[in-house]
């Protein structure tokens, strides 16, 4: 059977290790393209997002039965609150699935693995109507297991759903070869951002990984080559992608790591590191984002020095406002213990430490170059009050100790199938659901608030900034490009899809305030103006009942505060 046409659906992905929705692109798609490639280059693949098929559903489902073979990707096992898009929901796979009449149907991804992760705290869905709807329900590698079917012309019944890679040198090709599906996704030559996988696989899967974490299921790390690496970013660098996050993986500090299956935390590797780093700045020269994801703070605590030399390593070569997310989970010591978790409250401790001694100085785009981020997962065997306390108690202390944490992730934990916490399921998180809403509030309004205060203070500039969508009629949501980026709320409507300089006015818990720079002060809308610090409402209406302005001087006899106009002069204008 010649094969002509296949049609990949993204429904976009949010995993622990690995991020899809946009303005990310994550794995899934791009190993999956390539994979139809390596087989046959001259195949027509169509890439679409959840969103573009929400949009011309019928349109696109016509060319969905003009093709030979349908994928549908995604999934969510760590669901959040999302800008860019909204990630594909159960009845929309089914739908997607019963409309599709002619071809082959593949289901992959998180969703084909675990079901359907739709609130925190819950376990995942299971559809048993999918058998009705797909012919391969892929639980292994979605790459490798359509590589299979092409070889096998389509022959469902010669397949092994559950086949995965043999090695991560095996898929090579597939990342290189289907990095060109870029070109059709609707961020691409906007704010796209790729991730790229590193590793799969835990050292810790030694003692048996934390009691809720898939990635231990893949067993020991099994490293991807570092030219693999660079030679998947130098394709996607030629086909115009600027911006990169390496993500996939569950701690990029322990990538190559010196005694891997000997040891719960191996020696790590500063070596490999700058190896890696070097080439990708080879690689892509003029790339405007290079960021990291995970880092085991245990990691991190047990090998100080090296872990220094490769935070070091990391702010040399990556892209200021960098993020090494710690997955501390908890506090409480017997909680630890019983999950089996990687750090103790002091070993934490001391990784937040030496994170901000290398990364907390300020980089170009007017973040601080490389900071812990904070995972806490609560729902987890031995969690009682207390444990909601000691959390709160250390993030408490770090603020104390003057430390800089990105962010705090809180989340309610999804027991996995295969996983501890699957037999336990969520009646821990059902029985603190209300203390889980008090401390979570606590977190935001005690931590996040004064944490977010010192890492952009008022009048900071963030440089690069992306322009992204309206919320009502009167304000703009922006974003830098990056790991987890701080959401900026503009008081007025500006150019959506366009990089700009704002300026910081307010914060909230998890947000700031901005206005586009140059501060235009005779254009300016009344809300915007008023938010400028040392206006207010007061001063913003007379500001406005005696515009235009020529200059300065005569905005000062209105003002009567020199500092204020110093501050003013380096970001104002009069038009």
């Amino acid at each position: 059977m010649k094969i002509k046409r296949t049609v990949i659906i993204d429904g976009y992905n949010d995993e622990p290790a690995g991020l899809g929705v946009p303005p990310y692109l994550d794995i899934y798609a791009r190993y999956t393209a390539g994979a139809i490639w390596t087989y046959d280059g001259s195949i027509e693949v169509l890439y679409f997002t959840i969103d573009e098929v929400r949009q011309n559903f019928d349109k696109i489902m016509k060319k969905v039965n003009n093709s030979e073979l349908l994928i549908v990707l995604g999934g969510t096992v760590v669901p959040g609150k999302y800008l860019g898009g909204e990630p594909i929901r159960p009845h929309e796979v089914l739908k997607i699935g019963k409309v599709a009449t002619k071809p082959i149907k593949v289901l992959g991804g998180p969703m084909a693995r675990f079901g359907f992760g739709t609130e925190g705290g819950k376990k995942p869905v299971l559809l048993k109507e999918l058998k009705d709807c797909y012919d391969l329900i892929v639980k292994g590698d979605v790459e490798v297991v359509v590589y299979r079917l092409l070889e096998e012309k389509l022959r469902i019944e010669a397949i092994d759903p559950n086949e995965k890679r043999e090695s991560a040198h095996m898929i090579r090709e597939f990342a290189i070869r289907g990095a060109r599906i870029v070109l059709d996704h609707p961020n691409y030559g906007l704010n796209l951002i790729c991730e790229i996988e590193t590793y799969r696989g835990c050292p810790r899967a030694v003692v048996g990984g934390c009691s809720f974490c898939a990635e231990v299921l893949h067993g020991l790390p099994d490293f991807r080559p570092v030219e693999d690496i660079v030679e998947e970013i130098r394709a996607l660098y030629m086909l115009g992608v600027r911006c990169f996050r390496l993500g996939r993986q569950p701690d990029i500090f322990s990538y190559m790591a010196i005694g891997v299956g000997e040891k719960e935390f191996p020696k790590l590797n500063p070596q490999a590191l700058n190896k890696l780093f070097a080439a990708i700045r080879r690689a892509a020269p003029s790339l405007k984002v290079l960021h990291i994801d995970n880092a085991n703070p245990g990691a991190i605590a047990h090998h100080p020095e090296e872990a220094r030399e490769i935070a070091k390593i990391i702010v040399k070569y990556h892209t200021p406002g960098d993020v090494a997310a710690f997955g501390i989970e908890s506090a409480d010591p017997v909680v630890i213990k019983l999950n089996n978790l990687k750090a103790t409250p002091e070993e934490s401790m001391k990784a937040i430490e030496i994170i901000n001694e290398v990364g907390a100085r300020r980089g170009i785009n007017g973040l601080p170059e490389l900071l812990p981020g904070i995972n806490f997962v609560y729902g987890l065997i031995g969690e009682t009050k207390q444990t909601y306390e000691l959390n709160l108690e250390f993030m408490k202390e770090v603020l104390r100790r003057k430390l800089l944490v990105r962010r705090i992730n809180i989340r309610q934990c999804i027991p996995l199938p295969g996983t501890r916490m699957w037999s336990v399921g969520d009646k821990i998180m059902r029985k603190h659901k209300q203390l889980f809403k008090i401390y979570k509030e606590r977190m935001r309004r005690e931590i996040d608030l004064p944490m977010l205060r010192r890492i952009v203070p008022k009048w900071t500039i963030l440089r690069e900034v992306f322009t992204e969508k309206y919320e009502g009629n009167q304000a703009t949501l922006a974003r830098q490009v990056g790991s987890y980026p701080l959401l900026i709320y503009m008081p007025m409507k500006v150019q959506l899809n366009k990089y700009m300089d704002v300026v910081i006015v307010d914060h909230g818990y998890r947000s700031v305030t901005g206005l586009p720079l140059p501060l235009n002060i005779n254009k300016m809308p009344l809300s915007a103006l008023m938010k400028i610090p040392g206006i207010g409402a007061k001063r913003a209406t007379k500001i406005a009942s005696r515009r235009p302005f020529k200059d300065l001087s005569e905005l000062g006899e209105v003002l009567h505060d020199e500092e204020l106009l110093k501050k003013l002069a380096e970001i104002a204008v009069f038009e």
